[in-house]
């Protein structure tokens, strides 16, 4: 007997380790698993959200880092790798998609900095136009992976060489993380803030779904 029991509790030990790992948030029928490996480093689950064109669900994202962050400034401060899963919840233009991201990272920094990030923000709209279209459930993710730069994988294949700037991976997570994000209530979410959510600026109205600036502006 004084055997089987330390096999029981190694057993329920390798139970429990194995269900931790196991264990994923479901967002709109997509699961984000809680760790995620990128390069050498594992990742946690910061936050996840659905995007929301007024009534409509667009995509779900979700924010991997290497420690919890609650504001903007902490996620883009975090050391180490990043990741940004993007899942989709309806069909849509790749392309459109991809001339999106370029505006949401427009709206989200400088004339200065769009100048320096302009011939990356092309090459990426070229991948996304050569997808021609995302399907539901297709998935996509960008990963900063230091030492290598920012890898955009499209439906499980890396597309190209890596970016190898630095900046160009925090541009991109402005578009969501940003003073003008795609979507308040997603930010908040990948924030994990969505119980408290931040103020919205005075020129943002909230819709049916999430929160729009007054003046109409399309976010990816």
């Amino acid at each position: 007997m004084k055997f089987i029991t330390p096999l029981i509790t190694a057993g329920l030990l390798g139970l429990a380790s194995f269900t931790a790992q196991a264990q994923s948030v479901e967002v709109a029928g997509i699961k984000y698993a809680d760790i995620a490996e990128v390069g050498s480093n594992k990742l946690q689950l910061n936050g996840s959200g659905v995007r929301y064109k007024t009534v409509f669900q667009v995509y779900t994202a979700g924010l991997y880092l290497t420690r919890k962050a609650h504001t903007t400034e902490e996620a883009l401060a975090a050391p180490g790798a990043k990741r940004i899963a993007v899942s989709m919840l309806r069909p849509i233009d790749a392309t459109e998609l991809g001339k999106l991201f370029i505006r949401g990272v427009e709206d989200n920094t400088t004339k200065e900095e769009m100048f320096r990030l302009m011939p990356g923000l092309m090459r990426m709209g070229q991948i996304f136009s050569e997808q021609k279209m995302l399907a539901k459930g297709d998935a996509f993710v960008i990963d900063w992976v230091p030492g290598t730069g920012t890898i955009i994988t499209v439906k499980g294949k890396p597309q190209g060489e890596p970016f190898k700037e630095p900046e160009f991976f925090n541009a991109l997570l402005r578009i969501w993380l940003g003073n003008n994000p795609a979507d308040w209530k997603l930010k908040d979410a990948l924030l994990a803030r969505s119980g408290d959510m931040a103020p919205l600026p005075a020129n943002a109205t909230v819709g049916i779904a999430q929160a729009t600036p007054a003046n109409g502006a399309r976010r990816p």
